[in-house]
């Protein structure tokens, strides 16, 4: 089926000095698609990932959402940042809030929302990740899972029209990693635009839609999970899968 396009980076590249490191980059996606990024270490898909929220500003090429231009910097900027949720592989939550305040916060100050109605999505939210009880703790009492799944539940509050995950559990031990997959396979099924950037194939071959294969900065395969992890095409996807898959 044809989605309506949602992000599109056309012909975008970036330098870190003499690093090439995202080159002529094209990528579509579409509205209530998973995307999952993978390739080796330095790549680029980290990186790939924060231009689509400019957190890494590209030097040519554009990236639209929803129609719409990435703005430099300003209001503007805030608004989108606002429309695309980030996750990262460090929870960022503050420290000294409340997990319940922590996923109020940006409602609040950014959206402009009254506190009653916040805290009651907020709540809401908790439920969906699966932390009802928690919500008076602070970061420091959760496990690493547990803070994970509230950064989450905090991009989910602005009601974004897209998430962007780097990473999500790659500081996690390995015991908590399935509880924050599992979070984000329950998004993907409720038809949430995700992109992904992750080690773990058995996500991307269970709930992406299109796996996006990068090496040296230039996207090598974009294809459906099946066909990539059965018939990889390139020799570059075919000797990391070998190195992944047989471990």
């Amino acid at each position: 089926m044809t989605r309506e396009p949602l992000i599109v980076l056309r012909g975008v590249n970036k330098h870190f000095g003499p690093l090439h490191v995202l080159k002529d980059i094209d990528l579509t996606i579409g509205r209530g698609e998973v995307v999952v990024i993978i390739g080796p270490s330095g790549s680029g898909k980290s990186t790939l990932c924060r231009a689509i929220n400019r957190l890494e500003p590209v030097e040519s090429g554009t990236i639209t959402i929803d129609g719409v231009p990435l703005p430099a910097e300003g209001r503007e900027l805030a608004r989108l940042r606002a429309d695309v949720g980030m996750v990262f592989q460090s929870f960022n939550l503050f420290a000294h809030k409340t997990v319940l305040q922590n996923v109020m916060l940006a409602p609040v100050k950014v959206r402009g929302r009254g506190k009653a109605e916040s805290e009651r999505q907020a709540r809401e939210l908790l439920d969906r990740v699966g932390l009802v009880g928690h919500e008076d703790k602070f970061p420091a009492q959760m496990s690493g899972g547990q803070q994970q799944r509230v950064a989450i539940a905090r991009a989910l509050a602005m009601n974004p029209k897209a998430m962007l995950f780097d990473e999500p559990t790659s500081a996690l031990d390995p015991e908590m990693i399935n509880e924050v997959l599992e979070v984000m396979r329950q998004l993907a099924e409720e038809g949430m635009t995700m992109v992904v950037v992750t080690h773990e194939m058995g996500f991307a071959r269970s709930a992406a839609h299109r796996v996006v294969f990068m090496a040296d900065g230039r996207i090598v395969e974009d294809r459906v999970p099946e066909e990539f992890f059965t018939a990889p095409r390139s020799e570059r996807a075919k000797d990391f899968l070998s190195k992944i898959l047989h471990h």
